[in-house]
Protein backbone atom coordinates (compact mmCIF):
# COMPACT_ATOMS: atom_id res chain seq x y z
CA UNK A 1 0.00 0.00 0.00
CA UNK A 2 0.87 3.26 -0.16
CA UNK A 3 2.76 5.66 2.36
CA UNK A 4 2.29 8.15 4.46
CA UNK A 5 2.54 11.80 2.65
CA UNK A 6 3.77 13.40 5.99
CA UNK A 7 4.64 12.59 9.04
CA UNK A 8 1.52 14.64 10.54
CA UNK A 9 -0.68 11.94 9.42
CA UNK A 10 -2.77 10.66 11.49
CA UNK A 11 -3.69 6.58 12.63
CA UNK A 12 -7.09 7.39 11.39
CA UNK A 13 -6.26 9.41 8.33
CA UNK A 14 -4.08 6.30 7.43
CA UNK A 15 -6.69 3.79 8.41
CA UNK A 16 -8.88 5.78 5.82
CA UNK A 17 -6.48 5.26 3.13
CA UNK A 18 -5.93 1.82 3.70
CA UNK A 19 -9.66 1.64 3.29
CA UNK A 20 -9.97 3.50 0.35
CA UNK A 21 -7.84 1.73 -1.20
CA UNK A 22 -9.14 -1.88 -0.83
CA UNK A 23 -12.75 -0.71 -1.80
CA UNK A 24 -11.11 1.02 -5.15
CA UNK A 25 -9.41 -2.76 -5.14
CA UNK A 26 -12.73 -4.36 -4.83
CA UNK A 27 -14.51 -2.27 -7.65
CA UNK A 28 -12.02 -2.64 -10.15
CA UNK A 29 -12.20 -6.55 -9.49
CA UNK A 30 -15.81 -6.74 -9.81
CA UNK A 31 -15.75 -4.28 -12.70
CA UNK A 32 -13.28 -6.70 -14.81
CA UNK A 33 -15.28 -9.14 -13.50
CA UNK A 34 -18.55 -8.06 -14.52
CA UNK A 35 -20.53 -7.82 -11.15
CA UNK A 36 -22.42 -5.03 -10.36
CA UNK A 37 -22.10 -5.23 -6.51
CA UNK A 38 -19.17 -5.08 -3.94
CA UNK A 39 -19.26 -5.78 -0.15
CA UNK A 40 -17.60 -2.55 1.37
CA UNK A 41 -15.37 -2.81 4.60
CA UNK A 42 -18.23 -2.39 6.90
CA UNK A 43 -20.05 -5.48 5.27
CA UNK A 44 -22.77 -3.38 3.57
CA UNK A 45 -23.34 -4.42 -0.37
CA UNK A 46 -23.13 -1.64 -2.63
CA UNK A 47 -25.16 -2.76 -5.90
CA UNK A 48 -24.13 -0.24 -9.24
CA UNK A 49 -26.73 0.03 -11.86
CA UNK A 50 -24.31 0.35 -14.96
CA UNK A 51 -20.55 0.71 -15.80
CA UNK A 52 -20.28 3.85 -15.99
CA UNK A 53 -21.62 4.35 -12.17
CA UNK A 54 -18.71 1.93 -11.23
CA UNK A 55 -16.05 3.90 -13.03
CA UNK A 56 -17.59 7.27 -11.70
CA UNK A 57 -16.79 5.62 -8.63
CA UNK A 58 -12.93 4.02 -8.99
CA UNK A 59 -12.28 7.59 -10.15
CA UNK A 60 -13.62 9.40 -7.05
CA UNK A 61 -11.42 6.61 -5.20
CA UNK A 62 -8.42 7.32 -6.57
CA UNK A 63 -8.84 11.10 -6.26
CA UNK A 64 -9.44 11.26 -2.65
CA UNK A 65 -6.25 8.42 -2.67
CA UNK A 66 -4.60 11.45 -4.60
CA UNK A 67 -5.97 13.94 -2.14
CA UNK A 68 -3.85 12.17 0.27
CA UNK A 69 -0.81 10.69 -1.14
CA UNK A 70 -0.01 14.45 -2.70
CA UNK A 71 3.16 15.63 -1.82
CA UNK A 72 3.03 18.98 0.04
CA UNK A 73 4.95 21.41 -1.26
CA UNK A 74 8.48 22.86 0.99
CA UNK A 75 9.19 25.16 -0.24
CA UNK A 76 6.73 28.40 -1.93
CA UNK A 77 8.63 30.82 -3.93
CA UNK A 78 6.85 34.63 -4.28
CA UNK A 79 8.18 36.96 -7.33
CA UNK A 80 6.78 40.24 -6.99
CA UNK A 81 7.76 43.24 -9.10
CA UNK A 82 6.53 47.18 -9.10
CA UNK A 83 5.42 46.62 -12.87
CA UNK A 84 7.65 48.42 -14.74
Amino acid sequence: MTSLSSPYDSPEEYARLQNLGELRNKLQVARLEGVKSVRDSDGSLVEYRSDAEMAAAIAAADAEIAAFVRPQPKTIYLRTSKGL
